[in-house]
């Protein structure tokens, strides 16, 4: 049943994004893009949270496939379901590969393996000349199934395929969570040696998470390359690229499949006024606020929202 209720709000919310599109200003439609490109990693994050792990280097697929948007748009592909789909689909098989190594290790170990990953194609992103060394590489405006908008109209349609990406990547995480293979999340954070007597493999469920936490890493990152027109390995593969995923999901909290997307609008809306009017501060004030949401909603934003909705009902 909150399966069915989350899916029908997640669609009645999509609908009334996708038609505020045409009325907000430029500015707040880039917000909106941004906040779809860190949300979709945040989504992966919360994929694995749930089995306990936790990764400072999900920047690695973000970045791996950003410079598979750039990399492809260089080769003379412009469309943009093929330019997120095949670099998505190739962060994904990165995470497959490597998940046959970090799904032995659990804690720390697990989070430190996975950002030394993140800092290896750092370091080589930023030495390779070919790869824009530490300038990156340009993206151009991408085309829609041979439409080629131009000026706002561009925006407004990158918003659209972007939303609907998202929109099939939250239904398939909540379809996901709710099969058997997802309802091990739960189990695998509490008793793997349970699940071990239970017929399943606890590293393999940990490596089929791992992927499609990579994969969801992979879309973000794709929609970042094109919502800004540009990759460098300083924004995108960086350690501090990793953190700002987990401070996001740690804002979000695991509560439900749309919350890192509201964590990620409520992260980029407070990045974007501090460094408007405090530009030398932003990080104190980032801080500042992740430490107040710790203090005062441990379980994240979405814990709020959950409480609102339980003293409605009782009241009801």
């Amino acid at each position: 049943m909150w399966a069915d209720r989350t899916i029908v709000g997640v669609t009645i919310g999509v609908v009334l994004i996708a038609v505020a599109n045409f009325l907000v200003p430029d500015w707040i439609r880039q917000i909106g893009l941004l906040s779809m490109a860190i949300g979709s990693v945040a989504l992966g994050l919360l994929v694995l949270w749930r089995s306990g792990l936790i990764s400072f280097g999900h920047a690695l697929f973000y970045g791996f496939s950003a410079y598979g948007v750039a990399l492809l748009n260089y080769l003379g592909i412009r469309d943009a379901f093929v330019l997120v789909i095949v670099s998505a689909a190739a962060s994904g098989l990165l995470a497959w590969g490597l998940g046959f190594l970090v799904r032995r290790y659990r804690a720390i170990f697990f989070a430190l393996l996975t950002m030394a990953f993140s800092m290896i194609l750092y370091g080589v992103l930023a030495k390779t000349e070919r790869f824009g060394s530490t300038d990156g590489l340009n993206v151009h405006p991408p085309t829609f199934l041979g439409y080629a908008p131009v000026d706002q109209a561009a925006q407004i349609t990158l918003f659209l395929f972007c939303l609907l990406v998202i929109y099939v990547l939250i239904l398939g995480v909540q379809l996901y969570l709710g099969s058997v293979l997802g309802q091990m999340t739960m189990a695998v954070r509490e008793n793997e040696i349970r699940v071990e007597y239970l017929g399943y493999s606890v590293e393999r469920v940990i490596h089929v998470k791992y992927v499609i936490s990579g994969l969801l890493a992979g879309f973000g990152g794709a929609i970042m390359a094109l919502a800004v027109g540009q990759v460098d390995p300083e924004s995108m593969v960086y350690w501090s690229a990793s953190g700002e995923f987990v401070f996001v999901a740690i804002l979000a909290g695991t509560g439900n499949v749309a919350a890192p997307f509201l964590g990620a609008v409520v992260f980029e809306v407070i990045r974007h006024f501090a460094w408007e009017h405090g530009a030398n501060l932003w990080q104190l004030i980032m801080g500042s606020f992740l430490l107040a949401i710790i203090m005062f909603m441990p379980d994240g934003i979405w814990s709020l929202l959950q409480r609102v909705s339980k003293r409605k009902g009782k009241a009801t």
